[in-house]
């Protein structure tokens, strides 16, 4: 089984990125198991609990993150160092539980993958 890793670089709002690598993401989550999640760059911001898209006239699918775990998606990490550029930090409540690295070691972890799917 290929181990596949999904790649959120994009904001939740603005483009359809994240909404459309969540339903990949919860689509592959019924044929494998080898999962990882990454949230890199300005992807952090899915994570963020608290979001108005209604301001902007978005739908919210953030809360959708958090049912990963019932996926059995439970390979998820936040780069430190893009938290730290937008004044985030590793204790911030996230929607889901996420393992901070730093962006060496996700570029590692990245490479174990067979298919890396980035939005």
């Amino acid at each position: 089984m290929k181990k596949i890793a999904f790649v959120f670089t994009q904001g939740p709002h603005g483009t359809s990125a994240g909404r459309e690598g969540l339903d990949a993401l919860l689509a592959t989550s019924a044929l494998t198991e080898s999962i990882g999640v990454f949230f890199m760059s300005d992807g952090v911001f899915q994570l963020m609990p608290v979001q108005q898209p209604e301001k902007i006239l978005a739908r919210n699918y953030i809360a959708t993150f958090g049912v990963l775990s019932l996926y059995d998606v439970d390979q998820c990490f936040v780069c430190e160092e893009s938290l730290k550029t937008r004044g985030l930090s590793a204790g911030h409540e996230w929607v889901l539980n996420v393992e901070t690295l730093p962006v060496a070691e996700i570029r590692q972890r990245l490479a174990d993958y067979d298919v890396v799917m980035t939005f």
